[in-house]
């Protein structure tokens, strides 16, 4: 799977260089993916722009490793789907559960929101 990374101050922006996503492609990319959250910056930025198809166990990988995103106080968020993309996840019943926006820009902002979501829950103060 061929990937193109690029790291900015509060994420990582991945763009898939691949056409086609397979299923024997989905351990590598949740693997890769998983990888980040290793890091100081665990917020992924996940450019699709230039896939056109993928296949089923793709998508449920891509909804698996958001989750793991979250539980671990990170965004992960998914970009520039093309339409036939986005009508065929629609279909599935998958976008629906999927952080995903029409243009790279726009998940940044996501991703930067959800960081200042987090840094106010931290600073709270508990009630009691």
């Amino acid at each position: 799977m061929q990937v193109k990374i690029d790291t900015k101050e509060k994420f990582h922006a991945i763009t898939l260089l691949d056409e086609h996503i397979t299923a024997n492609m989905t351990a590598d990319l949740q693997n890769r993916l998983d990888d980040f959250l290793q890091n100081d910056v665990k917020n992924v930025v996940l450019n699709m722009g230039k896939v056109s198809s993928l296949d089923l166990e793709a998508a449920e990988t891509l909804i698996k490793v958001q989750q793991s995103y979250y539980e671990n106080n990170a965004s992960f968020v998914i970009c520039e789907l093309k339409p036939e993309v986005e009508e065929w996840l629609d279909k599935e019943q998958l976008l629906e559960i999927m952080s995903a926006t029409p243009t790279e820009s726009e998940a940044w902002d996501i991703v930067q929101m959800e960081e200042i979501e987090r840094e106010l829950l931290d600073d709270e103060d508990p009630l009691f």
